[in-house]
């Protein structure tokens, strides 16, 4: 029987009025939606998410309708929402279309048999609309980890199992903190790394948060059971790199272990070796590693027999890698064994949005930590900070928040006393500049327009207006309906809003 058979006609009716009308409603206020038939093929696709084709490869809609969905959308799970009928009311989706909040409804016949699905993109930019709810989950994935390292020492303390203890990640995806585009697409970019088994190198300056990065890759990968273990090479002296790495045979030379002693590769069996500051190794090892790694087995010092292993290596280096090679200070074969999946970290000047998020969990970090509060920052001297260049990036950042804890007595500080702990500091200070009315900017610091003469007010609030929606427009990439949204207003609004501005000539 048909689960709506029973009702009166007019009902059923007015119930089947309501289903189109609904779907009607989902095809406008969404940000795009599509349909599939029951074998996962693509069916139908709204206007709206057509804008995304192009990052897809797709330059027409005919040519992305009738592909099995999963074949040009990576990462969807329409075909698992096909096979159980269940829905996956909100997801989060990342491709190289982008990041975005999704939802996957089948759709049933009469007999309540599923025939189809259809896609639903709620939100194109999360980083944005869901700023509160990320940094909400942010505070808490961190509570969660540092639960989880507590645990870990606990058992530690009562006798556990002493080598899986002390190589646990130490951080998580959630601990890269930041929603701005660059730290979104840097996420994205190492979740991708995390489902490969390929090397993966992280470059980028001093400080960035690189080995962050590893530990959360190593995280969320099928390898997160396994060891994590890291080897700073630039911190080991060039004679005993070897050993480190490959480990050495019982009784390989005069006071060595008679047991012998296991390096990083062995160590890291099972799970993943990250190769901190690769850029430092001498080049008669970077031949040895080279071997390493493309045969998977290494010759322990003073031994004869080769030993298999198998870890997931991730390297790391704030050298430029391309020049050193054109002088010889890094082998081309070795670089192009490591540089499979290459993730830039941004440095923190090309995120500078980020960094009042940053105060806030360093600042707690500090005060857990050495027991010194944070004196509550002033809007010009979080401006201030916002303008510095961070040449020591997060790493320079943090030190300078310690030092405020350390040398204020006062519970607020503003920008002048800010100012000399940044000379006290050693910072190379920058002046910060005004900013102007924006959504969610890259990050940078924008310079808006000399101080206004005296005009009629409607002539003010009209200039507001129109950078603010100029603003709304670029940060949204000209999606009218998620820059409405931006600015807390109907679309019917921004577009009465855009006419009567364009009408007094004040739209660019």
């Amino acid at each position: 029987m048909a689960p709506n058979a029973g009702l009166p006609l007019d009902a059923q009716g007015i119930l089947e009025l309501a289903a189109r009308s609904m779907f009607h409603l989902f095809s406008s206020i969404s940000q795009g939606m599509f349909l599939v038939d029951r074998s996962g093929r693509i069916v139908w696709v709204n206007e709206g998410y057509q804008r995304f084709l192009p990052a897809l490869g797709f330059s027409s809609v005919d040519q992305f309708v009738g592909h099995m969905v999963e074949d040009v959308v990576p990462n969807t799970l329409m075909r698992r929402v096909l096979e159980t009928g269940e829905p996956y009311l909100i997801d989060l989706l990342t491709n190289r279309a982008g990041t975005f909040v999704v939802s996957r409804i089948p759709l049933r016949d009469e007999q309540d048999a599923v025939i189809g699905a259809i896609g639903i993109v709620l939100f194109d930019h999360p980083e944005t609309t869901l700023a509160p709810l990320i940094s909400k989950f942010a505070l808490m994935q961190r509570d969660l980890d540092d639960a989880r390292r507590e645990l870990a020492t606990q058992r530690l303390r009562l006798g556990g199992d002493r080598s899986a203890g002390l190589r646990l990640a130490k951080y998580t995806f959630a601990s890269f903190i930041g929603t701005s585009p660059a730290a979104v697409e840097v996420k994205r970019q190492a979740r991708r790394a995390a489902q490969s088994a390929s090397p993966v190198l992280l470059l980028g300056e001093t400080g960035t948060g690189k080995e962050l990065l590893a530990h959360a890759i190593h995280a969320a990968s099928s390898r997160a059971a396994g060891p994590l273990v890291s080897v700073n090479i630039a911190a080991v002296p060039d004679t005993l790199l070897e050993a480190e790495f490959f480990g050495v045979a019982p009784g390989a030379y005069t006071g060595a272990d008679r047991k012998g002693r296991d390096g990083k590769f062995k160590l890291a069996d099972g799970g993943t070796l990250f190769l901190d500051e690769i850029g430092d190794m001498p080049l008669g090892l970077q031949a040895k590693l080279l071997r390493a790694l493309q045969e998977g087995e290494i010759e322990p010092l003073g031994s004869n027999k080769v030993v298999p292993f198998d870890a997931r290596v991730i390297a790391a280096t704030s050298r430029d890698l391309t020049a050193w090679m054109r002088e010889g200070r890094f082998r081309e074969d070795l670089y192009y064994r490591l540089n499979v999946l290459p993730i830039r970290v941004p440095a923190l000047r090309e995120r500078r949005s980020d960094i009042p998020a940053l105060v806030e969990a360093l600042g707690e970090d500090v005060a857990l930590r050495n027991g010194s509060l944070l004196p509550e920052l002033t809007s010009d001297a979080l401006e201030l900070l916002c303008a510095q260049n961070w040449r020591g990036n997060i790493r320079e950042l943090r030190n300078v928040l310690e030092q405020t804890a350390m040398r204020s007595d006062a519970q607020r500080i503003d920008a002048p006393a800010l100012a000399q702990v940044l000379r006290e500091a050693g910072v190379e200070q920058v002046a910060p500049a005004p900013r102007v009315i924006s959504g969610a900017d890259s990050g940078a610091v924008s310079p808006t327009h000399s101080p206004r003469q005296l005009r009629p007010l409607a002539q003010q609030v009209a200039e507001v207006e129109r950078e603010a929606i100029a603003a709304a427009l670029a940060a949204t990439g000209g999606n009218k309906f998620a820059a409405a949204r931006l600015l807390g207003m109907s679309r019917a609004t921004l577009y009465g809003r855009m006419e009567q501005l364009t009408k007094k000539n004040t739209i660019d």
